[in-house]
């Protein structure tokens, strides 16, 4: 049945993505705390489906309110037009700014297209550490839609595997040579998260607060998280 190979399958695949990212993430984990403590902004971006997995961490419950996503609003429509990543990177730098010594999350499951490989660029040219969420097997498979001959996982600083297969599918279908059943969102979230937590971990052995948003369904929750968001005022794309 093809939906109990796609369910066993996806374990192993997570539970391989968990060991093979997890000397990143401990990586990762005390330098990201560093700046959230010292009130820098986690910035994510993701063009088509990665938008979804760099949204995970955007004003949700149980998750940093210092995060902001620089949103693609054509959907990913335009992502090989050369210039436009830059742009739009720019413009949301403009309105909330992107600091020195912060951290961009780029999100890109092939790591070939345009606009995560400029916005990528433009975050580090202003100081950022950029982190690469990609697969890079595929990546090594396929050719850079970008003039400067260079794939996202090759420009960022650290990188997070999702380890996903060429074409993002992993059951073959009866009919040979069709693949379905997608995996890059599910292993994008889980890095995601993972690493949240272990910046979570490092924040309490700091000794500092963090700032964790609460359910919006639990009492007090929303006079808390707005009251916890003031202190990024304009610094975050999606207000409280």
């Amino acid at each position: 049945m093809l939906k109990e190979n796609y369910f066993k399958t996806t374990q192993v695949l997570l539970e391989r993505v968990y060991l093979h990212n997890q000397s990143t993430i401990e990586t990762l984990g005390p330098l990201m705390a560093k700046s959230v403590a010292e009130g820098g902004v986690i910035h994510t971006f993701g063009s088509g489906h990665s938008e979804i997995i760099g949204r995970e961490m955007v004003g949700r419950a149980g998750g940093l309110v210092c995060v902001s996503a620089i949103l693609d609003m054509t959907g990913g429509f335009i992502e090989n037009l050369e210039g436009y990543g830059t742009q739009l990177a720019a413009r949301y730098d403009r309105n909330h700014g992107l600091k020195a010594g912060e951290f961009l999350i780029a999100i890109s499951n092939s790591g070939k297209n345009c606009s995560p490989i400029e916005v990528a660029r433009y975050a580090h040219e202003k100081g950022l550490k950029v982190i690469a969420l990609t697969s890079v097997g595929m990546a090594q498979q396929v050719k850079t839609t970008h003039s400067e001959g260079k794939k996202l996982h090759e420009i960022a600083d650290f990188v997070l595997d999702n380890c996903g297969s060429m074409g993002d599918a992993i059951v073959e279908l009866p009919e040979k040579g069709k693949f379905a059943g997608p995996t890059s969102t599910m292993a994008g979230a889980l890095l995601i998260n993972l690493l949240q937590m272990e910046i979570l971990q490092h924040l309490d052995a700091m000794g500092v607060e963090a700032p964790l948003l609460r359910s919006q369904n639990t009492e007090g929750a929303m006079e808390a998280n707005r009251a916890l968001a003031r202190s990024y005022q304009g610094r975050l794309s999606k207000p409280l």
